[in-house]
């Protein structure tokens, strides 16, 4: 694949909706943004935070949508429905904890409240082909999370059996984002079944390799598990359709490591960072993606234990528009190309000799 041009920046606005002007509307989100430096908008599926969506029907909260982010001179990078796929496969173990998640009518009620989010996915999939974004961010659930670190050993057998729970869930999916023309990137994060590489190899193979299951890249999840994040893109860049630019830092201690000691973050070993006060090499991880031909947004997720959201969403945008790499349309050195017949390439090589 040739080296392409990434797009950015842009900016998931989840972490920045609040109840004051102007992060109470996806209008007044918009033109902040846009104002500090954004280009496109990460949009969640639904949050009633936002006065000037909430309430609407499906095709009057497009239309509202499209109009503000045309006002805004915005792109909807794309539609974040986390909440929605970590909704689809829930542990009993966290039952009750997970239905802050859900909507007060489903909740204490399990099997209504994973109903409502297969209708909340099938709703983003229209969404995301609707607004022209084509891709979807999904957790995937867990089913077998209360398990990752077990004693006594596992029974044999439980982790095949929950990733075929798992496939039997999102094969569907996966199969009418297909026919949308929408890819449903997975975001790979601790607590979910998908939260590296070799589970989500897992669940590959469990849906047949589909075609749209692809991977939403934050670098984050992966230094605070001591993976090799930049070697992940090497194996990995295919399957990558979306991107989270995020920063974090693991800093070993003598009293926690990568589980944190049920701390809260700011006393963690690992923590999250504003992007750039972090470990993260994003220089390395804009390169290795740009190389591979990604041509998607870097969108800022911002989470920070120290920062200031406003202060983290303004030097974001100026810290992805510098990291992003514009694609040469020539090579330095093309105006010393030449060509020569075979017969004059063979006396070069001393395959042949003049008479």
């Amino acid at each position: 694949m040739k080296p392409r041009t990434m797009r950015g920046p842009g900016l998931f606005i989840s972490q920045f909706i609040g109840g004051q002007p102007p992060f109470d509307t996806l209008s007044g989100l918009a033109g902040w943004a846009r104002e500090i430096g954004f280009k496109a908008l990460q949009i969640p599926l639904s949050d009633p935070r936002l006065k000037d969506l909430a309430g609407l029907p499906e095709r009057d909260t497009l239309a509202r949508i499209e109009a503000v982010m045309s006002q805004a001179d915005l792109i909807v990078s794309e539609v974040a429905a986390q909440r929605s796929g970590q909704l689809l496969a829930v542990h009993p173990a966290y039952d009750e904890t997970m239905d802050v998640l859900a909507s007060p009518d489903v909740r204490g009620r399990p099997a209504a409240r994973q109903a409502q989010a297969e209708q909340d996915l099938r709703r983003a999939i229209a969404r995301a082909a609707a607004l022209g974004a084509g891709k979807v961010v999904v957790f995937s659930g867990g089913l077998a999370w209360p398990y990752f670190y077990p004693y006594p050993p596992r029974p044999e057998g439980l982790i095949s059996r929950a990733f075929d729970e798992l496939a039997r869930r999102w094969r569907p999916l996966l199969d009418e984002a297909d026919r949308a023309g929408v890819d449903l990137c997975f975001e790979l994060h601790p607590g979910q079944d998908l939260h590296d590489g070799v589970t989500f190899e897992r669940f590959l193979a469990s849906v047949d390799h589909h075609p749209r299951a692809k991977i939403n890249y934050d670098p984050s999840h992966f230094l605070l598990q001591q993976m090799d994040y930049l070697g992940f893109i090497d194996r990995y860049h295919a399957r990558i359709g979306a991107f989270h630019v995020k920063d974090a830092e693991f800093t070993p201690s003598a009293t926690s490591g990568v589980y944190g000691g049920y701390q809260d973050w700011l006393d963690r070993p690992g923590r999250f960072r504003s992007v750039g006060d972090g470990q993260i090499d994003f220089a390395g991880i804009f390169d290795r993606l740009t190389r591979y031909g990604y041509d998607g947004w870097a969108v800022l997720e911002w989470e920070c234990c120290l920062k200031n959201s406003d202060d983290g969403a303004r030097e974001g945008a100026q810290f992805i528009e510098a990291h992003i790499i514009r694609v040469s349309e020539r090579s330095f050195d093309a105006a010393l190309g030449t060509s020569m017949p075979a017969e004059k390439i063979d006396h070069l090589l001393g395959l042949a000799r003049r008479s």
